[in-house]
């Protein structure tokens, strides 16, 4: 059965892109930024319904993402519901000191997209 993996993070940079073209276990990928609507009354109930669909939550939070609160709740909800969650927090972001709390709902934790990648791809 093939697995799918909710991508979760900032708008701001081509990073989903890199996953899913370097991704080479024939995932199934959900990414928010090409959901079918952008009324945001209904992103919600769009993210809350493919975070309780997939098999994996990737989050990524770079240092171009102005907040990481979306990202958060993506990632507390995953973890209510047992999803498995790899988790990168990109060094730089001028918040990081506020994410260490959200370190301990990951699975597993990368400084780096590449090493997250990498971990994905060997999962």
């Amino acid at each position: 059965m093939k697995q799918s993996v909710y991508l979760a993070g900032g708008f701001e940079s081509d990073w989903r892109d890199m996953v899913v073209i370097t991704t080479k276990n024939g995932y199934e990928f959900f990414v928010p930024q090409y959901r079918p609507t952008w009324r945001w009354s209904e992103y919600g109930a769009w993210d809350i319904h493919f975070i309780k669909k997939c098999d994996i939550l990737f989050a990524y939070l770079g240092k171009e993402n102005p907040s990481g609160y979306g990202l958060s709740a993506e990632v507390g909800y995953a973890k209510g519901i047992n999803k498995t969650i790899i988790l990168v927090i990109e060094p730089g972001h001028p918040k990081s000191s506020y994410f260490d709390f959200l370190r301990n709902f990951a699975d597993v934790v990368f400084d780096n997209l590449e090493d997250g990648i990498k971990y994905l791809n060997e999962f």
